[in-house]
């Protein structure tokens, strides 16, 4: 699989690096000259991979089925041959790699020396665990008070309403046919249940014979992957946590997938889950793009795979903690790169990150508000976080990415409407008001002057980033934390629409994407701790 991904992969474009040194220059500008320290992390696919023991015979036989319905789909649609190819190399992995987990003993790990860098020094001490702790978390979300499409039955989540506004957001210059294609696309597929109940190889044969034939589009068959792949994956999950809970296996709280498996695996999910045009798909800055969404994803959702076993959690993987710590400055930096208008010239999807991240936090879902709010906060002083240089991490698959810390750029002064925000803080939230007019400052120096909705985004701020700091702020307390989190997901349901503004969505989704993900006090930071304990459960929410 790593062989694909590099045989496929291309090289970062001339017309991406000519926008990447234009933003680079003027953020330049902007500060004295200066030197930074910089960190390494090498690219993934050059990493030792584990060897997993063979599928076992039901492992065998789920394959099997796969496979069957694979080539359906590849007699018809032979254009996604390397679709096809990925999900049967990725599925096989899968039954390995849970294999190897239950039945390989636990092999003593040597506990490398404490590492005392400049982002190791930063991680948090994550909070012990209950099972109280994760009733919040849902799939679908929070529903949307103002749907995006409220005619559509399949668009009543937050996830495929979230969903729309991100091809929206793509589609808004250069409409590639994605905008408003659901019916025969990804979203049919979003509930992995429904998958299985409803995807065999005779059903599968009708829509490929029927509706698909008639008004095939690539994105079409690629979703017939997706749903296959999907269900695949759901049930090797569910056969081994059911292994687990009959006694047959014991299931450790940690899996075998090392650095590189893990990309290769979360990279399956994101090709499927956000299609760009043929001509971007394998591009270096899609891939990169993609997997540290997916970082983005597991930092929140290690709380619920601690719980309940599912094998693609990447922060269970048996890999030195720095690493960890870099995919997350990692996926840091990518944010902070999104926020530059340079950054949306050249690919078609590059408002991802900054509409995951956004989508997270008003949804009530995001670790921003799960358990990111910490007492006290820290010092700006020298902080290795607030000085990362945004960075769109384009190696992170092949030849790696260098990060770079220096003294970052602030704008001289800020625009009318960021000037009206600072002023309505500094009126209703004094103690804050000077963290977040120096986030402002710090975000204009990205972005340029921002000419966003005043009066939606102070609410969403004022309820998201300005309660948080409040809260972080005042005496250590979990109830004030979840009351973040409930009301982020109620002003996510009163406010979502907003962004859908053609003239002002884009300006305040930057703006919110910068103060969720790369704003002091870092809370998406403050979600990269993880410590295994011996609570138990047995819901899989895949």
């Amino acid at each position: 699989m790593a062989r694909l991904f590099m045989e496929r992969t291309k090289g970062r474009t001339e017309e991406y690096r000519k926008f990447q040194n234009a933003a680079q220059q003027r953020l330049d500008a902007l500060i004295l000259p200066h030197t930074g320290t910089t960190l390494r992390l090498e690219g993934a696919l050059h990493l030792a991979q584990p060897v997993f023991l063979p599928p076992d015979e039901e492992g065998y036989a789920r394959l099997g089925h796969l496979d069957a319905a694979l080539r359906v789909i590849e007699a018809a649609f032979p254009q996604v041959s390397t679709d096809i190819e990925i999900c049967r190399l990725t599925c096989m992995m899968l039954e390995g790699a849970w294999r190897s987990r239950a039945l390989t003993p636990p092999r003593e790990v040597d506990q490398p020396d404490v590492c005392d860098c400049a982002l190791c020094r930063r991680l948090p001490t994550p909070p012990a665990r209950t099972l109280g702790d994760y009733g919040w978390r849902q799939s679908a979300g929070r529903p949307l008070t103002v749907k995006t499409w409220p005619y559509r039955r399949e668009l009543d989540s937050v996830l495929t309403g979230g969903w729309s506004w991100t091809r929206q957001m793509n589609d808004r210059e250069r409409d590639i046919g994605h905008r408003h294609r659901f019916e025969d696309d990804i979203l049919v597929f979003h509930e992995y249940k429904r998958v299985i109940d409803t995807i065999d190889t005779t059903r599968l044969t009708q829509h490929v014979e029927g509706r698909l034939a008639e008004n095939f589009s690539i994105n079409s068959a690629r979703a017939l992957v997706s749903g296959l792949f999907s269900a695949h994956k759901r049930s090797v999950d569910e056969y081994w946590v059911q292994q687990h809970h009959a006694g047959s296996v014991t299931l450790p709280q940690t899996n075998p997938l090392g650095q590189s498996t893990y990309s290769l695996l979360q990279m399956l999910d994101c090709l499927f889950w956000h299609v760009a045009p043929d001509t971007e798909l394998w591009q270096e800055e899609n891939l990169a793009s993609l997997l540290l969404c997916r970082v983005i994803d597991d930092m929140t959702d290690v709380r619920a795979d601690a719980l309940t076993g599912e094998i693609s959690n990447f922060w269970l993987a048996e890999m030195p903690t720095h690493s960890k710590a870099l995919y997350a400055a990692c996926a840091i930096a990518l944010v902070k790169y999104g926020c530059m208008p340079e950054a949306h010239d050249a690919m078609w999807n590059t408002w991802l990150m900054t509409t995951t991240i956004v989508w997270m936090g008003l949804t009530g879902r995001h670790a921003l508000w799960f358990d990111g709010i910490t007492p006290g906060l820290p010092s700006t002083e020298d902080c290795p976080l607030c000085d990362l240089q945004p960075n769109p991490c384009t190696g992170i698959l092949t030849h790696g990415t260098t990060l770079t810390m220096a003294p970052r750029p602030t704008a001289p002064a800020l625009s009318a409407r960021s000037t009206e925000l600072s002023a309505r803080c500094r009126a209703q939230y004094p103690r804050t008001w000077p963290l977040f007019d120096a986030e402002l400052h710090a975000f204009e120096a990205l972005h340029g002057p921002w000419y966003g909705n005043v009066e939606s985004t102070w609410e969403i701020l004022r309820r998201t980033y300005i309660a948080a700091v409040e809260a972080s702020s005042a005496a250590p307390s979990t109830a004030r934390a979840r009351e973040v989190q409930q009301d982020a997901g109620v002003v996510g349901s009163e406010q979502f629409h907003t962004l859908h503004d053609p003239q002002t969505g884009r300006e305040d989704t930057a703006l919110l994407a910068y103060m969720f993900a790369g704003a002091h006090p870092h809370f998406l930071w403050n979600a990269t701790g993880y410590r295994p304990t011996g609570v138990e459960g047995d819901w899989l929410d895949g």
